[in-house]
């Protein structure tokens, strides 16, 4: 496997991410199933986790824990840190007070003393880039984390991070994490050339969108998935946005097997053939998704591949605008429109 370097870090990753996203309570509970999982992704070669404390309030973190029992010195970790943890308002966001309380708490649930990235899931529009860099420089200094990373952030925001870490003398975001697919392209208009252009790793997630790039969703296919209730405007296939996908996917079902491929294996080695993208996060549920996964990273794409995939899906192009990942507070809430 080629190990390549996350942006300037001097750091070099495998080209999969193994996500933990779906073990745990949001996915598989079977905690020895998944540290099997977890074991044979390493033995594949996979040198990068990542993770998150709100996944499955912080049961993901504990199954990695196990899993790392006397293999930490060879993964890169990673963890994340701004969902609800709690009842308690302070209890998440990215201020001062919740991150060094939280490194705390992910450091005891992965069994470990340090994290190697530590990101900012998702921005906080009530609390200024300064107080969350300058927490995050302070947990660097103390030995907690090694690096800083955001995640799902627009592009404007993560060069005012690079323009605060300078001016304010901040440890800076070295990686962002943002939603990538054939599908949701969105990015390919700003993010990806403002990472490139500031030197960062780029890790994205969702590379099968969610699920619509694996197969599963086909036109005529009954699929009962509790996405479809919990997320009916990226999930329903009546929404014309979703409509949109499904033509999408019979296409690029036809273009995978004119190249011997599986749908899946296209989906990541698109993802990858991107020069900004450091490593694509899988997140497999069960080891039969993981098999199906692994081998996209030795796959490359042909231009004329590259070329129909973009006459399918354009480039920049999210076709439905619910994956993006995130919504600006500014067009959630009505008061700051009026």
């Amino acid at each position: 496997m080629e190990y390549v370097p996350l942006g300037r870090t001097g750091v070099r990753v495998s080209p999969l991410t193994l996500g933990a996203m779906n073990f745990g309570s949001w996915g598989n509970s079977d905690h020895d199933d998944s540290v099997r999982i977890i074991h044979r992704a390493l033995d594949a070669g996979i040198n990068i986790i990542d993770t998150a404390d709100v996944y499955s309030a912080g049961e993901s973190e504990e199954i990695v824990g196990k899993a790392l029992a006397g293999r930490r010195d060879g993964v890169v970790l990673a963890t994340k840190a701004h969902g609800p943890m709690g009842q308690d308002p302070n209890m998440r966001g990215n201020s001062r007070r919740w991150l060094v309380r939280e490194v705390e708490n992910s450091l005891r649930r992965l069994n470990t003393d340090h994290i190697d990235l530590y990101q900012i899931h998702r921005p906080d529009p009530d609390c200024g880039l300064d107080e969350t860099l300058g927490a995050l420089t302070d947990l660097v200094r103390a030995g907690k984390i090694r690096y800083a990373g955001c995640s799902t952030f627009p592009a404007h925001q993560i060069v005012e991070s690079h323009w605060v870490a300078e001016r304010r003398g901040r440890e800076r975001f070295v990686t962002e994490q943002p939603p990538y697919s054939i599908l949701a392209r969105g990015i390919e208009a700003d993010v990806l050339p403002v990472a490139r252009r500031y030197a960062m790793g780029v890790l994205p997630w969702s590379p099968l969108a969610g699920g619509w790039l694996s197969g599963k969703y086909r036109r005529g296919a009954r699929v009962d998935s509790p996405r479809m209730e919990r997320m009916p405007d990226r999930y329903d296939p009546a929404k014309p946005q979703n409509e949109a996908k499904l033509e999408a996917v019979e296409q690029l079902v036809g273009l995978a097997e004119d190249n011997g491929l599986t749908l899946i294996e296209l989906a990541l080695a698109f993802v990858l053939e991107h020069p900004a993208v450091s490593s694509a996060i899988i997140g497999p549920r069960t080891m039969e998704q993981l098999e199906s996964q692994l081998g996209a990273a030795e796959v490359r794409l042909s231009a004329e591949t590259l070329d129909r995939i973009d006459g399918i899906v354009p480039p920049g192009a999210n076709l439905n605008p619910a994956d993006a990942g995130w919504t600006p507070p500014e067009l959630q809430a009505a008061a700051r429109r009026r």
